[in-house]
């Protein structure tokens, strides 16, 4: 079967090396040689204009720790969309979202919703946070989780490995996602067993090794949490 469609996603972050190591490995990396995914890292210190490359500053009001300056992602989020980096002028199928502790909770259903657009763009907080401003160019936020981490690179590899599982051929078989497990629905999948058939004196359930298909399937689905 041949898929036509690819889906991009666009990480904008300091430390770019932290997600294209992730990017270049394994099922990710498979995606994007068929086709199926453009993953692109931006460098958000290559849209700074002083020789120190600043892309923080000092928080207005005094505080703690720096804030990511609005121009630096602003003019990355133009390279990237050009005339769509403006909110209003955005194709419904392109969607832009900070990754902030305070953002929505990232979600299989959220997964779901992100797998149909054909373009989703993600930047990388850091530090304090971002310019505030930074609202007027997104179409929201979102969260891994209630913690707060060093930075918006790890949430960013997450979301885009789990929406691209959804993505239509990239695990090779098109039931492979079919049966996991769904813990926003409370589903977990049943127990899988891989040879050696005996191990410390622990077998595998013969139902498995009987060949029964409607008997391995009645068993699995007992199995099923």
């Amino acid at each position: 079967m041949s898929y036509t469609e690819t889906m991009r996603f666009d990480v904008i972050t300091i430390f770019p090396k932290l997600v294209e190591s992730y990017f270049n490995e394994s099922i990710l990396k498979h995606a994007q040689k068929r086709g199926l995914l453009e993953l692109r890292v931006h460098n958000l210190r290559d849209a700074t204009t002083d020789r120190h490359r600043t892309v923080d500053d000092r928080p207005f009001g005094g505080g703690p720790g720096m804030i990511l300056k609005i121009e630096p992602i602003v003019k990355t989020l133009k390279k990237i969309l050009g005339r769509a980096a403006t909110k209003s002028k955005r194709l419904a199928n392109t969607k832009v979202y900070l990754m902030d502790p305070g953002g929505i909770q990232f979600a299989q259903s959220v997964a779901r919703r992100l797998s149909k657009l054909k373009h989703v763009v993600l930047i990388c907080g850091r530090y304090e946070g971002v310019d505030a401003r930074i609202s007027s160019w997104i179409d929201g936020k979102i969260s891994i989780g209630p913690y707060v981490l060093t930075g918006g690179e790890i949430p960013a590899v997450i979301v885009v490995d789990v929406v691209s599982r959804m993505v239509p051929g990239v695990l090779g078989h098109k039931d492979s996602a079919k049966d996991e497990t769904d813990v926003e629905a409370g589903f977990v999948e049943y127990p899988q067993y891989t040879r050696p058939e005996v191990f410390r004196g622990k077998r595998v359930p013969k139902v498995l090794l009987t060949g029964d298909h409607k008997m391995i399937a009645a068993w699995r689905a007992r199995m099923r949490k």
